[in-house]
């Protein structure tokens, strides 16, 4: 079985904020691809892990057992994704943040 994935507005709008720091943290080149790879790194994850395996990754601390959360590795940290299944067939992406960052931002 496969799960559709979708975005909230509020994850979509956590991506640009992510890349947008770190396109305005770059001082070089690489700096700059490295944004782009972090983006690429959690849109693979999301749409590989969570169209296939969403209900293993461990649950939200909201106690709602629907709402999970992906850690996607990233250097020497990552970022987590907070998902909830929706129905049998759907997964809603509702947030994403850096691994660093006190709580989701939605």
């Amino acid at each position: 079985m496969s799960f559709a994935v979708e975005f909230a507005s509020s994850a979509r709008e956590d991506l640009l904020r992510l890349y947008e720091y770190l396109l305005d943290r770059a001082q070089t080149l690489e700096d700059l691809e490295l944004a782009e790879r972090a983006l690429e790194a959690i849109e693979t994850a999301i749409d590989v892990h969570l169209s296939r395996t969403p209900f293993i990754y461990r649950k939200a601390a909201s106690g709602n057992g629907l709402r999970r959360e992906l850690v996607v590795p990233f250097g020497a940290t990552g970022y987590v994704v907070l998902y909830e299944v929706v129905d049998p067939s759907k997964v809603m992406v509702l947030a994403v943040r850096h691994q660093r960052e006190e709580d989701y931002h939605y």
